[in-house]
């Protein structure tokens, strides 16, 4: 097959090194390290050499038997992850993904989830992939060859399980794959020009974009979604803008849950870094714990990545660099009550800027923790007033989300738009025209804006279409009918959607923690998730007031306790607001019930339920549960527990009404 301007464009852009089969077999040994050589954006070192060289002798045994059937690529790139698939090959209808593993003796599961990974990626996110069979291949290269036993059960969409195979076993396998799954051959120009269509997990996107990749090779271009970049292109020029005219503008940006504004948050303070753009930026959360996962994701990686250059950072040297760019807004907040300066950066982002604290709750703060007497400023009045203190100019970024309050004391977006209209009156307000819309309870603060001189209306800082679920982009609208008790409109919504996203519904935990584990593949992430208010849960071993440590709940893989894969500590609204996992599981407690009347809001203290009367604590419980429940990127089971008749405070009435209705939205009973 003739190499091709696309298949040129893929070798820069893709992969380091692509061919027929035929010309793979014709070039030499040197011509193929020399052009894997000269792809790589770093320096190449000898070992990294030596593995090429092993891999190409192997392949040019393996592929003997298929020299006019297929192509070839080393090095293919997956940006999602950040990282290269060791191989790829086509042969007639099949997609295999090599992954090779020099000098092992044995197939670990740690590197059978790592190829595993690479196929679900190319299938999910590659659009040319989405109706093929993709097979992965580990190869342990010193294993020994022994009576090889295939399984190949694919799953439903055509990814078998990982074939382990020893270097004399891959033409076999690659025999076996295509006798047990004839089809039409793939026209490998074609399957070349699709797209590739990623949506990362919050921590994969913050290490692809730390690690130089751009917001646009790490998020959707399709044409259903306005792809990130138009937002944080938008906010870039706001930037560029202010800094040429010296202005100080601050600007609101909205969108669904899970539509990507922490990852344009990201992307904006990223490409706004000294050495970049010739300043700082920040990006700042009141979210503990999604700030101390990025930062140790970011520093582990940096400290990896090091480790590949041949460079020797420790991860205490990256964790201090890391901290620089990510950082808790109140630390940012204790630091100018401390110095009267102008901060060292010119543009400030603020994630979920609407759980800013409001004024009693920042006075009642100060006075008590700090010793101010009289601070008589909100949270977001006093972030302004740090930025203002620049003479030039200063860009602040505000990330709103929608019905994400969930914490006593959360002012809402609109005390920022009081704030800086009251006391700020020279800034430039640049508004997503989304902010009126109910969810963002902006509220009568809106008004205000009408006799501003500087405010502008910009409908490309709103993204409207989620990015967390990749199978069911319309999953937010679907748990916000649940909430609002729209049955027919959930129902109808559901149906639509449940194909690709599957919920399902049990009384059982057991039940529920098995059908995760037979869901999730590869090193695709599961947990257990409850609302803090759930404390009578305990009988079912769950405890919500041990509270796990978010890094290892989050980060540490299957084989640590402390790691959500095990269910045994659960996640609440507070651990995984801003954050994301593959499937999820969410136990339905007594707190929030399901009655003829409506919700009826509930909590535990000493040994019984108290009714929540407060409207502004009745929202946050209902905001919990609709982070709850749009924390899952492919699907989850909902369990209500049955309750206990000999029990007074897990009366079977708490949780029989919740479980009949949401039953009654059409979600299956397993």
């Amino acid at each position: 097959m003739p190499s091709s301007l696309t298949e040129k464009h893929l070798r820069v852009n893709r992969a380091y090194f692509s061919a027929s089969i035929g010309e793979f077999l014709g070039k030499s040994d040197n011509e193929i390290v020399g052009e894997l050589t000269l792809a790589s954006a770093f320096p190449v070192e000898s070992p990294q050499i030596n593995a090429w060289v092993e891999q190409i002798h192997i392949l040019k045994r393996s592929l003997t038997l298929f020299c006019d059937k297929g192509w070839v690529a080393f090095e293919f790139a997956v940006p999602r992850v950040g990282k290269r698939i060791d191989v790829l090959v086509i042969i007639r209808n099949i997609i295999f993904v090599l992954e090779f593993k020099n000098f092992e003796t044995q197939f670990k599961a740690g590197d059978r989830d790592q190829v595993w990974d690479y196929a679900l990626d190319l299938k999910n996110f590659h659009s040319t992939s989405h109706n093929e069979v993709v097979a992965p291949i580990l190869i342990a290269t010193l294993a020994k060859a022994g009576d090889q036993q295939l399984i190949l059960e694919p799953h439903e969409d055509l990814v078998l399980q990982p074939i382990n195979s020893t270097t004399d076993e891959i033409t076999g396998t690659f025999e076996k794959v295509l006798q047990q799954f004839p089809g039409k051959s793939i026209d490998v120009q074609f399957w070349i020009g699709g797209r590739y269509q990623p949506t990362p997990t919050i921590i994969e996107a913050a290490k692809a974009l730390y690690g130089d990749h751009s917001v646009e090779e790490i998020s959707r271009s399709d044409a259903g979604a306005k792809n990130l970049l138009v937002t944080s292109t938008a906010i870039a020029n706001i930037i560029k803008t202010s800094r040429d005219n010296s202005q100080k503008s601050i600007c609101f940006v909205t969108g669904v849950p899970g539509a990507g504004k922490t990852l344009v948050g990201l992307d904006v303070a990223t490409r706004f870094t000294e050495g970049g753009e010739g300043l700082h930026s920040v990006f700042l959360s009141g979210n503990g714990p999604l700030v101390m996962i990025l930062k140790e994701a970011l520093a582990r990686e940096k400290a990896l990545k090091s480790v590949e250059l041949g460079k020797k950072v420790t991860l205490k040297d990256s964790r201090r660099t890391v901290q620089a760019f990510i950082q808790n807004i109140h630390h940012f907040r204790d630091e100018y009550l401390r110095d009267p300066g102008a901060p060292t950066d010119h543009v400030t982002i603020f994630d979920e800027a609407q759980r800013s604290w409001n004024f009693e709750q920042t006075t009642a703060f100060m006075d008590r923790k700090k010793g101010i007497k009289n601070f008589n400023r909100s949270e977001s009045e006093f972030l302004i007033s740090c930025m203002d203190r620049h003479k030039d100019w200063a860009v602040i970024v505000c990330l709103v989300g929608g019905g994400q309050e969930i914490n006593v004391g959360e002012a809402g977006i609109g005390e920022w738009i009081r704030s800086v209209v009251g006391q700020f009156p020279d800034w430039t307000i640049y508004i997503s025209p989304h902010l009126k819309d109910s969810e963002y309870a902006a509220g009568e603060s809106l008004q205000l804006l009408a006799g501003h001189k500087h405010s502008k209306l910009d409908e490309d800082l709103h993204l409207a279409v989620s990015m967390r679920s990749f199978r069911a982009e319309r999953l937010s609208g679907l748990v916000k009918q649940i909430l609002d008790l729209e049955l027919k409109q959930a129902f109808e919504l559901h149906e639509s959607i449940k194909d690709k996203y599957p919920i399902v519904l049990t009384r059982d935990l057991a039940t529920a923690k098995s059908w995760l584990k037979t869901k999730a593949r590869g090193s695709e992430r599961y947990g257990m998730m409850v609302s803090s208010q759930a404390q009578r849960l305990k009988p079912l071993a769950i405890d919500v007031r041990v509270k796990p440590n978010p890094v290892h709940w989050f980060l540490s893989s299957k084989d640590d306790v402390r790691s959500s894969y095990y269910l045994e500590d659960v996640g609440t609204e507070f651990d995984v607001q801003g954050l994301e996992l593959d499937w999820g599981c969410i136990v339905w407690d007594g707190d929030f019930r399901r009655s003829k009347a409506g919700w009826q809001h509930w909590s535990f203290k000493g040994n019984k339920w108290q009714r929540i009367n407060k409207a502004e604590r009745q929202a946050y419980l209902k905001n919990a549960y609709r982070v709850l429940l749009t924390r899952a990127r492919q699907g989850m089971v909902i369990v209500v527990p049955e309750g206990d008749v000999e029990d007074p405070t897990r009366d079977p009435s708490y949780y029989s009404e919740t479980f009949e209705y949401l039953k009654s939205v059409g979600l299956q009973v397993i």
